[in-house]
Parts: structure tokens; C-alpha cells; sequence
């Protein structure tokens, strides 16, 4: 048996892009926050000079890449969601009992949340443009993209590994919580980190997530506290390892 097999991987991916497009209420959902971000803070800090903000960049400028940052990172809750529900309906037992690798089926899922998340992402993107927010070019766009396929694929990696070690639903949705939020506010997606006390902006870089929404900012925009370059690695290095991570906590975990 091959440890990775593409038609598998694209029939899961298939199934999670139904269950997307299916699922209108989850998805308006996961945008209603950032978009409520985007239409008070936006437009509520307009005219205020916030300390730690580049030069020249509006507040609505520095909240966007932010805010896409908090759509990917809340849909990679739904990611893991979908394992534990697939576990409660029996669908998870069909698919580990078929001749296929449970590494191919944690890349279906990742492939598929992945798609959904920049999909979610890319909205808030273009919804954010109606408010006035400005692309500093289109290979800006494009290196964007690639920070958000590897902020998704990185949480939703997460997302599956502690799945993987759960039953109950509501137990995930509160560790989800308690991961998320405190990632989302050290991040700097709301605020600079050059706001924070110095002990907890060490904390925030340390925090993977500010180098995803750090880089986003730098390729949106033209403004990030880091060189793109140290973004991009180690978003790569994280990236790789929740991979990882994520396949093996599903290789070990049982499918009832």
C-alpha cells in the first residue's frame, strides 16, 4: 500500500468542498466576526494616530492582514470539528478500514479545510476592499496567498492533532478556544506588538501565528516588523512540523 495516494486525497477534498459549499451557515458565520473587526475597528480607529504603526499605513491597512489571519485560524476549528463528527456518525471507521494510509487521509483533510480557509480568507480580502483598503500590488497578492495556504495548512495540522486525541465535542471546541484566542492576541492582528510589555512581545514572537499575519502585512501592504524572509521560514518549519504532528496523533488514534 502506498503511503500517500492522490485520488484519495482529492475524493476527501471533494467531500469537504460539498460540506462547504452545503454548509451556508458555517460559513457566514466564520466571516460575520472578522467583518463586525473590520466595520467597527476599521472604521472606528480611522482617524486615530496609533503608537507602533508604520509610517504612511492607516489602521484599516494594518487590520486586514490581521483579520484574514483570524478567519484561517477559526476555520481551522471546523477542521478538527469534522473528524470528531465523521468518529460520532461511523464515516471515520469506513474510510480507516478501506485500503488507504491514514497519511492520505490527514492530507485530504488538510488539502480540503486548506481550500475552504484561503476561499473564507480571500473573501474577507475583497470585502475589505470596499472599505478602502489598498493591494500594494498584484506580486504582493500572490505572496499573500502563499502565506495564508501555509497559515491554514499549519492550524489546520493543529487542529487535527488534537482531534485525534478527543471524543467529545465540546471538550475541543473549549481547548480550540483557549489556543486560539490567546494566539489571535499575541499575534499582533489587532494591535502592534510594539504596544505590548517587553516580556509579552517576546511572548508573541514566539507565537507562530504573528509571523503568518506579519508576512500577509509585509506582502499587502508593504509594512511588516520582519523580514519576509524570516516570516516565510519559519512559517515553513511550522508548517511542516504541524503536518507532521497531525499525521502522526491520527496514525495512533482509533476511529471509535
Amino acid at each position: 500500500m502506498k503511503l500517500v495516494q492522490p485520488k484519495p486525497i482529492y475524493i476527501l477534498w471533494l467531500r469537504e468542498m460539498k460540506t462547504f459549499v452545503r454548509a451556508k451557515s458555517r460559513v457566514i458565520g466564520s466571516l460575520l466576526m472578522p467583518i463586525l473587526f473590520l466595520g467597527f475597528l476599521g472604521s472606528g480607529f480611522a482617524g486615530v494616530i496609533l503608537p507602533g504603526l508604520p509610517s504612511g499605513v492607516t489602521y484599516l491597512q494594518f487590520l486586514v492582514p490581521g483579520m484574514i489571519g483570524m478567519t484561517i485560524i477559526f476555520s481551522s476549528m471546523f477542521a478538527g470539528m469534522s473528524v470528531l463528527w465523521d468518529r460520532q456518525f461511523g464515516f471515520l471507521k469506513e474510510i480507516m478500514v478501506t485500503p488507504v494510509s491514514r497519511v492520505t487521509i490527514v492530507l485530504g483533510r488538510i488539502a480540503g479545510g486548506a481550500t475552504t480557509s484561503v476561499i473564507q480568507a480571500v473573501a474577507i480580502l475583497i470585502l475589505s476592499l470596499f472599505l478602502g483598503f489598498q493591494i500594494s500590488g498584484a506580486s504582493g497578492l500572490l505572496l499573500a496567498l502563499v502565506f495564508m495556504v501555509m497559515v491554514a495548512i499549519s492550524f489546520i495540522g493543529l487542529g487535527l492533532a488534537i482531534a485525534s486525541r478527543l471524543k467529545d465535542m465540546q471538550g475541543f471546541g473549549l481547548i480550540m478556544n483557549f489556543i486560539m484566542f490567546p494566539l489571535l492576541f499575541l499575534s499582533g492582528a489587532i494591535y502592534p506588538m510594539e504596544n505590548l510589555p517587553s516580556v509579552i512581545s517576546w511572548v508573541g514572537y514566539i507565537n507562530p501565528l504573528t509571523f503568518g499575519i506579519d508576512g500577509m502585512r509585509g506582502a499587502l501592504i508593504g509594512a511588516s516588523s520582519l523580514p519576509l524572509m524570516v516570516d516565510f521560514g519559519v512559517l515553513v518549519v511550522f508548517c511542516a512540523a504541524m503536518v507532521f504532528l497531525g499525521a502522526y496523533l491520527f496514525e495512533k488514534s482509533e476511529a471509535v
